[in-house]
């Protein structure tokens, strides 16, 4: 009997894709589309098709913006029986605030007020939309919210605006029992020359000035952060220890170019790897949602060998972090390393044990002859990644 592939999504792996990265059509600021524009309910039946778990929306790639309440209510129920039918949830909504003209200055930081009013009616009709199909986390990525010249406004009263908007908008949640958690989602730059939350660790900054700071955490992007030449896994470390990280968006980047969205483990192999491992080892249980999109080169055959290629690597990527877990060699270096419980307890400040660490003697000398073989580790992990160990 041939055994089951380790390698194919199973629901409780809970991975999503957005509306927006199967059914991107291949634009880019250079050449116009070179697929298709497919129906919501097709990309549910697409991403069934590829054995995802989940499907994520903007508003406006289900319903367009000026849709009327009539079509918007008719839209978003044929969209929920395509789910159901497909056994795909919708685990997450978003909003569009980056598109239409009108957020050409930003949307909540504008500094038209009526376009930061209308940025406020626009998200909540979309928790609306997310609520109704079940969505129990709302992403809030500020695309437009930055400058070309910091001549137009000042950043604090920008970051004032922000918070304004988002304590609103916890607000709505709590007057419609919507149950939500908002994930704020971190980019450095593009489409604005400069966004005002540039990195996850500036929405973790961010959000204990907010009324309900509960209810907020973020959405750390692998591309978003490469972008700006950090270490992805450790944004999500501190994101993960500061109890705030309620959604994550997987793809890849190549550091120092434009925001690529490539699929997630095509590029910097040992970082995903890193990353899956970190996930895994702390039992992350939310929705593992690839936000990135196909070759432009493809068609929809290829878009979802894309849509399996994201969901094959970070399953073979778990398995390999299982490995390095169990692996004897690498776990008695670490061990050795950590010193085997050899060294001093400091643990939490009390006046005896400061007492006691001032006496204590630290001999130099024989600290520096302990060996750091992070030479020889990180090459049993590439040994592990390559598959020759």
């Amino acid at each position: 009997m041939t055994s089951p592939n380790p390698y194919q999504p199973q629901p409780e792996d809970k991975f999503s894709f957005g509306l927006w990265t199967v059914g991107h059509r291949g634009r880019d600021p250079f050449g116009d589309f070179v697929r298709p524009g497919l129906p919501p309910n097709d990309l549910v039946s697409l991403l069934a098709e590829a054995g995802a778990w989940g499907v994520n929306l903007h508003d406006n790639d289900l319903v367009p913006i000026d849709a009327t309440p009539v079509e918007r209510d008719s839209m978003v129920c044929s969209f929920k029986k395509a789910c159901e039918a497909n056994g795909i949830v919708v685990p997450m909504a978003t909003v569009s605030l980056f598109f239409h003209p009108v957020f050409r200055d930003g949307a909540f930081t504008a500094n038209d007020p009526e376009v930061r009013a209308y940025a406020l009616q626009k998200t909540m009709r979309a928790m609306d939309i997310g609520a109704q199909l079940g969505a129990r986390i709302f992403v809030l990525w500020g695309g437009r919210e930055g400058v070309e010249t910091d001549a137009c406004r000042s950043a604090g009263e920008a970051v004032k605006r922000l918070r304004e908007a988002v304590n609103y908008l916890c607000q709505y949640n709590l007057d419609r029992g919507y149950g939500m958690k908002f994930a704020l989602e971190a980019k450095p730059n593009e489409p604005r020359a400069d966004i005002y939350m540039p990195t996850t660790g500036s929405y973790l900054g961010f959000i204990p000035t907010l009324d309900h700071p509960e209810m907020v955490g973020v959405n750390p992007e692998m591309a978003h952060e490469h972008m700006a030449g950090l270490n992805f896994m450790h944004a999500v470390a501190q994101a993960w220890e500061a109890g705030k990280l309620f959604h994550i968006d997987l793809n890849d980047q190549m550091p120092g170019r434009y925001d690529q969205d490539l699929r997630f483990g095509s590029v910097n192999l040992k970082a995903t790897f890193w990353l899956v491992k970190f996930l895994e080892d702390v039992h992350y249980d939310g929705p593992r949602h690839f936000d990135a999109h196909a070759y432009r080169t493809e068609d929809y055959e290829g878009v979802k060998d894309f849509a399996r290629g994201c969901m094959r690597t970070y399953l073979i990527l778990k398995e390999k972090a299982c490995r390095w877990n169990h692996d004897g060699e690498i776990q008695a270096m670490l061990a050795e390393i950590s010193g085997n419980g050899r060294a001093p307890t400091i643990g939490t400040y009390s006046r005896d044990g400061a007492a006691r660490l001032l006496r204590r003697l630290f001999d130099k000398d024989r600290i520096l002859e302990k060996r750091l073989p992070y030479e020889r580790l990180d090459q049993l992990t590439v040994d592990l990644l390559l598959g020759v160990r």
